[in-house]
């Protein structure tokens, strides 16, 4: 029997998604949570098989967060995501931190339950759809302190407040965005952050 534990924070495919794996005769669900903090604690305490993470969940840890959690806490759990859209720059982490399997919601019920069973016996899984993706990611032009600076920016924050929060100086920060637009040919600051979040870099 294989011990899975899901993590949506969506009520009703969370749900849904608990049904279509409880009638698998050789799939069972121990645990099923809407966070990524509630995956790692259930993860720890039920000590599944395979974790079926969404990415994109509410809270400190988002699904690829809490994969690394467990890669860490439960190194005997498989990871498997779970996303609406293929990202690039969600399969970039995914494919870093060493997910064993990367399947989009859109995909046909028995995908997952394949997908599932792969992982399971240490076979990696992606979507067909996003091989092309994956094989043409762009590498992420941002330093780690530009992706700081970008992502505090992404919130509203103008430069006073950017600097106070990394210990820099305003003008530093102002330096910062302008080479951020620049690396990401955007119009403007804005334009970056859209950029920057929709490849996932931020």
């Amino acid at each position: 029997m294989i011990r899975i534990l899901l993590a949506e924070d969506q009520h009703v495919i969370r749900e849904a998604l608990v049904t279509l794996l409880r009638l698998e005769a050789d799939i069972d669900v121990v645990a099923a949570v809407e966070s990524g903090e509630a995956a790692v604690a259930a993860a720890v305490e039920h000590r599944p098989d395979v974790a079926v993470l969404d990415i994109d969940m509410p809270g400190g840890l988002d699904g690829l967060d809490a994969a690394g959690e467990l890669r860490t806490r439960v190194p005997g759990c498989r990871t498997l995501m779970l996303t609406a859209h293929g990202k690039p720059g969600h399969l970039r982490r995914a494919l870093a931190s060493q997910v064993d399997g990367f399947v989009l919601k859109t995909a046909p019920p028995e995908e997952l339950t394949d997908a599932i069973r792969k992982v399971t016996r240490g076979e990696r899984v992606l979507d067909p759809s996003l091989a092309v993706t994956a094989w043409n990611l762009a590498d992420n032009p941002l330093t780690p302190r530009e992706a700081d600076v970008l992502r505090l920016a992404a919130g509203g924050a103008e430069a006073p407040e950017i600097a106070a929060e990394l210990f820099l100086t305003a003008g530093t920060v102002r330096n910062y965005l302008t080479a951020i637009v620049a690396k990401l040919n955007a119009r403007n600051r804005t334009d970056a952050v859209r950029i920057a979040a929709e490849a996932g870099w931020i």
